[in-house]
């Protein structure tokens, strides 16, 4: 029997999850994701007035907040190839004073958008669930203005011994758990544990910034190096 693709994969599983998700994200992360969002916005720096794209942009969290940070005369378009997440994502209410949000269904790896078209691009715990990572940081680049920046902010691999295997343990065991626990999911949390493990480090990530043409590559770790920003430019 033939296997389905990652993508087929991973859209069964978001579909799936797409009304725990914002409780599960909480509790596998110990809160801890809304901090380095927080953090990842603050050295963003975001313009009032900015043009914004939020690629797999899931349940929105992000998003919103990003439309918070341009204002009423900014604009932010959220993307996701799964419609359920986009369903609880259009379903929360907008902080006063942001901009208007677009929601839209699309695939990262061929998006629907001109080039140099956005200020910021932006891309949260997303980047490590499509077929091809390298790809998709092309298209980002390609959508991006000159000058433009763009910012992942995903899982790694921790290097500090003890806690590498420590990481490895949780992701393996205790999420997969938590996700039967709390949402009946076992083999859905099963799968995100799967594609934190494949992923590359954060000094990999760097390099295939690097290829896709962004300069300036920053990067900042969280948790010991559980999860890092990637922040690169458009020259």
């Amino acid at each position: 029997m033939e296997q389905p693709s990652k993508e087929a994969k991973v859209h069964q599983v978001f579909e799936r999850i797409a009304p725990q998700y914002d409780p599960m994200n909480s509790i596998i992360s110990f809160q801890l994701h809304k901090r380095w969002r927080k953090d990842v916005m603050k050295r963003m720096s975001v313009q009032a007035g900015s043009v914004i794209a939020d690629v797999c942009c899931g349940t929105g969290e992000w998003s919103l907040a990003l439309a918070e940070a341009v204002g009423p005369t900014g604009e932010v378009t959220g993307v996701d190839f799964s419609g359920q997440m986009l369903s609880v994502a259009a379903n929360k209410s907008r902080p006063e004073n942001s901009g208007p949000i677009i929601w839209q269904i699309g695939n990262a790896m061929a998006l629907d958008f001109a080039d140099d078209q956005f200020d910021y691009v932006t891309i949260g715990f997303g980047l490590r669930n499509v077929e091809d990572h390298q790809q998709v940081l092309q298209e980002l680049y390609r959508i991006t203005k000159p000058g433009g920046m763009v910012v992942c902010l995903e899982t790694s691999q921790p290097e500090i011994p003890g806690w590498k295997q420590l990481f490895r343990f949780y992701f393996h065991y205790i999420m997969p758990f938590f996700g039967k626990l709390f949402a009946k999911s076992f083999q859905e949390y099963a799968w995100l544990q799967e594609s934190a493990h494949s992923f590359p480090g954060k000094e990999q990530l760097r390099d295939d910034f690097e290829q896709a043409g962004f300069r300036d590559v920053q990067i900042k770790s969280y948790a010991g190096g559980v999860t890092a920003m990637h922040m690169g430019f458009k020259p």
